[in-house]
């Protein structure tokens, strides 16, 4: 594990694992936005700011086949 600080047991599938996410493509959804920033999203559609209206767009985000492809 040639440049690896760490030496434990899932040493190996860390290292697959970051090699995976830097593959072009790939990589981790932020998906904490603020209130702002997600309500800035919702306006750009003319959708209302609101809990209801945030969560059920994390939740088409999150449960829509193929969304995050």
């Amino acid at each position: 594990m040639k440049g690896s600080a760490y030496c434990g047991k899932y040493a190996e599938e860390l290292i697959k694992n970051a090699a995976y996410i830097g593959t072009p493509g790939k990589g981790i959804l932020a998906a904490d936005e603020s209130t702002g920033t997600i309500g800035k999203r919702l306006s750009s559609i003319n959708v209302e700011n609101v809990e209801e209206n945030r969560r059920a767009l994390r939740e088409l985000l999150f449960c829509t086949p193929g969304a995050l492809q």
